[in-house]
């Protein structure tokens, strides 16, 4: 194989079938862009939370991206370059410099998550500690992530795997139910075999 085939780059876009994919935005400009996606008919979704913000004299109630500089568009390749011609559109994300798409269950559980009003805080990077545990009541049912902290904090995890990203929000441990338990080193477990109790 030469070094040429080896150095390829992936691509996932299809002329037959429409997938998810994300661009980077001008900072604070993804409102815009998501009405410019609209108006040229192309796909998207811009997650918002809702925020509230305490100034001196007044309470500000917002709705603020969940991803800073991210708009998802859900397109065919002949749409890749209306989407970059967009203003404000800076360049569609690579992983490893790959354009790669996002899975739809990766999208099903955004909508889910801003479906919930809670606090919550998006982080790069995913995380691989602590229970493994499945929302069992509400509108994520079903949603799988990670507990990792105590009761009253962001103490679950859910990984946006393809994204490179987490997003951390508190759920009532009642509607966890643990589905895979952390390892721990040998002398913790002889010591505590309650295991799921001592994250919560």
């Amino acid at each position: 194989m030469s070094i040429a085939a080896q150095e390829k780059k992936e691509n996932h876009l299809s002329n037959e079938e429409a997938r998810w994919f994300a661009v980077y935005t001008n900072f604070k400009r993804e409102k815009m862009v998501a009405k410019r996606l609209a108006a040229k008919g192309i796909e998207h979704f811009l997650p918002l939370q809702k925020v509230t913000r305490k100034y001196t004299r007044k309470v500000k109630h917002l709705e603020l991206p969940l991803i800073n500089c991210y708009v998802f568009v859900k397109i065919k390749k002949q749409e890749y370059v209306p989407v970059l011609e967009t203003d404000d559109v800076l360049r569609f994300v690579t992983f490893s410099r790959n354009l790669i798409s996002i899975p739809e269950r990766e999208i099903d559980i955004l909508r889910l998550i801003i479906g919930e009003e809670v606090e919550m805080e998006v982080q790069q990077g995913t995380l691989a500690v602590g229970d493994q545990v499945e929302i069992i009541g509400g509108s994520m049912t079903g949603v799988k992530g990670i507990l990792m902290g105590q009761q009253n904090e962001k103490n679950f995890v859910v990984a946006l795997e393809t994204m490179g990203y987490s997003i951390h929000m508190a759920i009532e441990p009642s509607r966890l139910k643990r589905i895979k338990a952390a390892a721990a080193p040998a002398e913790e477990q002889k010591q505590d075999k309650g295991g799921f109790k001592k994250y919560l």
